[in-house]
C-alpha cells in the first residue's frame, strides 16, 4: 500500500483526452513544444474543438478508461463535475443518474430518467439497463444542462454519450488480463480485421470475461454467491462499409451477467421492530442483525421465485443492434440514419433488509381483511424480500440533415421510439404490529404492462458571419409521446391507463472568440421530462411532465501555448413541476404516490482545469458546486389528504452539492519502455436518499457522509516484444479505506432503514499486449 499510496501524489490526469486526437505530450519532447492536444467532441451532433462548443462537456478517452480498468459508467463520477452515479442496491444493471442536482433514482422498467444515456447515438432508455460492460470505447462525453433541442426529451439535467471505438484500417490485435482482490479477474480481447482485400469493409469484435467473489461474507452463501459477487461476459462487433460518398456502420453489443447485489444491511429501527426481531433467537431463529457501522460479515437469506425456487443473484441481459448509414450528398449535406433495437431483461434477487433465518410470533392476515385476530404461532419472519423480474425491449429510428450554406450551419431531424416493457415484483414481508408483540406475514404482488411511443421534429440553426468570432445559435424540437400502462399484481381486476403529452423544446445561444484561445458563451434553453403513469401503485396515479428552464455561461481558454487549459460555467436551472416519488411502505409492500410537487431553482458553478506543469507533468482538476432554493413543495398529507407548501423542509435527494477532483500523471521513457505514474483524487459531499425527513424519519442516519475517494496506479508501457507492445501495471483503489453508505432506503411504516456501504480497498494488477 505504501508504494502505491505514495505514487498518489506523484500521478494522476488523463481526463477530457479524447482518443482520436491525443491531449498528451510526448515524453521528453522539448518544452516549447509541448502543448495540450486537441479535443474532440460531438456534442452538437457535428465534430467539434471541445474549447469551440458552447456546451459544458467533460470528456474521458477510452484509454483512461482503460489503464483505470473503469468497467461501467458509475466511476466517470469521480472525474466530471456534478455529476453523481449510483448503482442501484437490488439490481446489477441500473443505476441513478443527476446532473446539476437532476436525474431520476426510480429503476423502474418505465421510469423516465432525467439524465439521457446514448450509446453511439442510440437512446438507452431506461436506468434498469443502463450499466453494462463498456467492452471497447472510444470516449465517454458527459454533457450538462438541458440537451432537450438535439437530445430530446428525459436529458433535462444532461446527457452522456458512451462512444464506441470503430474498425481500423489496418489489421491489429489485443489483449488484456487482470487480477485483484477479491479474486476479481477479467480477460479481454480485440480483433481488427483492417480493409478485407479489395472490398471496402472492415470489422472488429472484442470480447471481455470477468467475474469475482463478493467483498461482503455471507455466512449462507458460498464465497461465489456473496453480496458483490459477479460473473460477466460481454462482446461488440462491428462492421464498417466505405461506399464512396455511403459510409455504413453496423454495431452489436451483448452482455449476459449474473451477480449477487450488495449487502443491504440493516441501519435504523424503531422500538416496535428492534423489539419484535430482537426475540428471534429466543423463538430458535437467527439473531436481529442490526448496525449503524459496516459490517465485514453476517447473513443475508435468499430471495424465492415465483417458481419457488430460492437464489441469492440476479441475472441480466442486456443486447443491442444498430446501424448508422451516412450520405455525404454535398461537400455541404450529410444525410443520417441511426436504425437501432435494444432489449434488456433481468430476473433475481432483491435482499434489503440484511437479516438471516429470523423468527417470532405471528397473526393471520385476515387481520387486515375482517379485524379478526387469528394468532398462527411462532413463524419464519423477515423484514422485506423481493424478488424482481423485467423485461423491455425498444426500437428507435432517427433521421439527421447535417449541413452548412454560407454563414449557417444546421442540423435537422426527425425521431422516433416505440417501446414495451413489464415487471414483477414478488415481495414478503412481516408487518410489525404496534407494540411488537405480533407480526402478519404478507406477500404483495406489484406487476404492470406497460408501452410509449413518442415521435420528434428538432432543427437547430448557427450564424456565424465573417471570420466566424461570433456566432449566434437557435434550436426547437417538437415531441408527442404516448404511454400505456397496465396494473396488475394484487391490482383485481387490472387497471388500464393512457396518457400523451405534446411539448416544444428551445434553445438559444451566443458566443464569441475574444482570441484564438479564449472564448465566452451565454445560453438559455428548455427542456422537458415525459409524465406518466405511476406503476408502484393500487390505483391509476397520473403525473404531469417536468419543466425546465436553464441560463447559463462560461468561459473556455488555453494559456501560455496550450500548456494551460481552463473551463469555467455558472447556471441557474428554474424546474416547474417537479416529479417526486413520496414512498410508502406498509401492508401492501413498497408502494408509492408520484406527484408534481412544486418549483425548484438551482444554481452552481463549474470548473475545469488541465496543466502542462512540464513535457512530462500534468495537472488537472475539477470541481462543481449546485445548490437547490424550494420556490414550492405542495405536500400531500397520506393521512388525510390535506395539502401543504413545505418548501423550507425539502431536502436535495440523491445528489450531491460539491464534488471535486485533482490529479497528476507523470510519464518518462526509459528507453525499454515507458514509465508511468498515475493518480487521482476525489471528494463529494454529503448525500441524502430522501427529500422530506417527514416522510423519511431515519433519513439523517442513512444519509451518506462525504466521501473521499483515492485511486493510483504505476504501469510500464510500451515494452518491445517483437512486433508487438507489452504494457503491465499495479494499481488500487480506495486507498484510504472509506466505508461510506452508498445507497439507502427508509422504509418508512415498515419501521426501519437499510443501506449498503461503499466496497473496501481494492489492489491489483494487470497486462496489455498489443499487435
Amino acid at each position: 500500500m505504501g508504494l502505491l499510496t505514495g505514487a498518489a501524489w506523484i500521478a494522476a490526469s488523463g481526463i477530457a483526452h479524447a482518443q482520436t486526437v491525443d491531449s498528451a505530450p510526448k515524453p521528453d519532447a522539448a518544452a516549447d513544444s509541448a502543448q495540450l492536444g486537441e479535443i474532440v467532441v460531438e456534442a452538437r451532433r457535428t465534430r467539434e474543438n471541445l474549447q469551440s462548443t458552447p456546451v459544458a462537456v467533460t470528456a474521458l478517452s477510452g484509454e483512461l478508461l482503460s489503464k483505470l480498468n473503469l468497467r461501467d459508467v458509475v466511476a466517470t463520477a469521480q472525474f466530471t463535475p456534478n455529476l453523481v452515479i449510483s448503482a442501484q442496491p437490488a439490481s446489477i444493471t441500473a443505476a441513478s443518474v443527476y446532473i446539476r442536482g437532476i436525474g431520476n433514482a426510480s429503476p423502474s422498467a418505465v421510469s423516465e430518467q432525467g439524465v439521457g444515456i446514448y450509446l453511439d447515438g442510440v437512446y438507452i432508455a431506461r436506468s434498469a439497463g443502463a450499466i453494462f460492460d463498456l467492452v471497447d470505447l472510444e470516449r465517454i462525453e458527459v454533457l450538462r444542462g438541458p440537451q432537450g433541442t438535439l437530445f430530446g426529451r428525459n436529458s433535462v439535467g444532461g446527457a452522456i454519450q458512451l462512444v464506441s471505438r470503430k474498425p481500423a484500417a489496418t489489421l491489429g490485435a489485443e489483449a488484456k488480463m487482470g487480477y485483484g482482490t477479491f479474486d476479481d479477474w477479467f480477460a479481454r480481447a480485440r480483433l481488427d480485421t483492417g480493409t478485407l482485400g479489395n472490398t471496402p469493409l472492415r470489422a472488429s469484435v472484442a470480447y471481455v470475461h470477468r467475474q469475482r467473489n463478493g467483498y461482503f461474507d455471507n455466512t449462507l452463501a458460498p464465497s461465489n454467491r456473496d453480496p458483490g459477487a459477479l460473473r460477466s461476459d460481454a462482446v461488440t462487433a462491428a462492421v464498417q462499409a466505405d461506399l464512396g460518398n455511403l459510409t455504413a456502420n453496423y454495431a452489436f453489443d451483448y452482455n449476459d451477467r449474473e451477480g449477487v447485489p450488495a449487502f443491504f444491511q440493516t441501519v435504523a429501527a424503531t422500538s416496535d421492530v428492534r423489539d419484535y426481531f430482537g426475540q428471534s433467537a429466543a423463538f430458535g431463529g437467527a439473531p436481529f442483525q442490526l448496525s449503524s457501522s459496516s459490517l465485514r460479515q453476517g447473513a443475508q437469506v435468499p430471495s424465492v421465485s415465483p417458481s419457488g425456487q430460492s437464489t441469492f443473484s440476479v441475472k441480466a441481459r442486456v443486447l443491442g443492434h444498430s446501424l448508422t448509414l451516412a450520405w455525404q450528398v454535398s461537400p455541404h449535406l450529410t444525410i443520417k440514419s441511426i436504425s437501432a433495437y435494444r432489449s434488456y431483461r433481468q430476473d433475481g434477487a432483491n435482499g434489503l433488509a440484511g437479516n438471516g433465518d429470523l423468527r417470532g410470533f405471528t397473526l393471520s392476515p385476515i387481520l387486515f381483511v375482517t379485524g379478526k385476530v387469528v394468532p398462527t404461532g411462532v413463524q419464519p419472519v423477515n423484514l422485506f424480500e423481493n424478488y424482481t423480474t423485467q423485461r423491455q425491449r425498444q426500437y428507435s429510428q432517427e433521421l439527421q440533415l447535417l449541413g452548412d450554406v454560407g454563414a449557417f450551419n444546421y442540423v435537422a431531424g426527425a425521431f422516433y421510439f416505440d417501446e414495451k416493457s413489464s415487471e414483477g415484483n414478488y415481495q414478503t414481508l412481516s408487518y410489525v404490529l404496534p407494540g411488537g408483540f405480533a407480526a402478519v406475514n404478507l406477500a404483495p404482488v406489484q406487476a404492470f404492462n406497460g408501452k410509449a411511443r413518442s415521435q420528434a421534429l428538432f432543427g437547430q440553426l448557427s450564424y456565424a458571419p465573417g471570420n466566424g468570432d461570433f456566432e449566434l445559435t437557435g434550436g426547437l424540437r417538437y415531441t408527442h409521446d404516448r404511454k400505456w400502462l397496465t396494473l396488475a399484481g394484487d391490482v383485481q381486476p387490472s387497471l388500464d391507463g393512457k396518457v400523451s403529452y405534446n411539448n416544444v423544446s428551445w434553445l438559444v445561444s451566443a458566443s464569441y472568440k475574444f482570441s484564438q484561445d479564449l472564448m465566452g458563451y451565454a445560453r438559455v434553453s428548455s427542456g422537458y421530462r415525459a409524465g406518466g403513469i405511476n406503476p408502484a401503485a393500487s390505483r391509476i396515479n397520473v403525473f404531469a411532465p417536468e419543466k425546465v428552464l436553464s441560463y447559463e455561461a462560461g468561459v473556455k481558454a488555453e494559456w501560455f501555448g496550450r500548456r494551460l487549459r481552463t473551463n469555467l460555467a455558472v447556471f441557474n436551472v428554474d424546474y416547474r413541476d417537479l416529479q417526486l416519488s413520496q414512498f410508502l411502505a406498509g401492508t401492501g409492500g413498497a408502494t408509492s404516490a408520484i406527484v408534481n410537487a412544486g418549483k425548484v431553482r438551482y444554481r452552481g458553478i463549474e470548473a475545469e482545469l488541465t496543466a502542462l506543469l512540464t513535457p512530462n507533468l500534468t495537472f488537472d482538476g475539477s470541481l462543481g458546486y449546485t445548490t437547490p432554493k424550494y420556490k414550492t413543495y405542495l405536500f400531500v398529507d397520506p393521512v388525510t389528504d390535506a395539502v401543504s407548501n413545505i418548501a423550507s423542509e425539502a431536502r436535495m435527494s440523491q445528489a450531491a452539492r460539491f464534488n471535486a477532483h485533482v490529479g497528476m500523471q507523470y510519464e518518462r521513457d526509459l528507453g525499454f519502455g515507458k514509465l508511468s505514474l498515475r493518480s487521482d483524487y476525489s471528494y463529494r459531499s454529503t448525500v441524502y436518499w430522501f427529500t422530506l425527513d417527514r416522510l423519511s424519519q431515519f433519513n439523517r442516519e442513512i444519509h451518506s457522509r462525504p466521501d473521499h475517494n483515492l485511486r493510483a496506479r504505476i504501469a510500464l508501457d510500451d515494452i518491445a516484444l517483437g512486433k508487438s507492445r507489452l504494457a503491465v501495471g499495479l494499481w488500487g483503489d480506495n486507498l484510504t479505506d472509506q466505508r461510506n453508505i452508498d445507497f439507502g432506503i427508509d422504509f418508512g411504516g415498515l419501521g426501519y432503514a437499510s443501506a449498503s456501504f461503499k466496497k473496501s480497498r481494492t489492489f491489483g494488477v494487470d497486462a496489455r499486449i498489443t499487435y
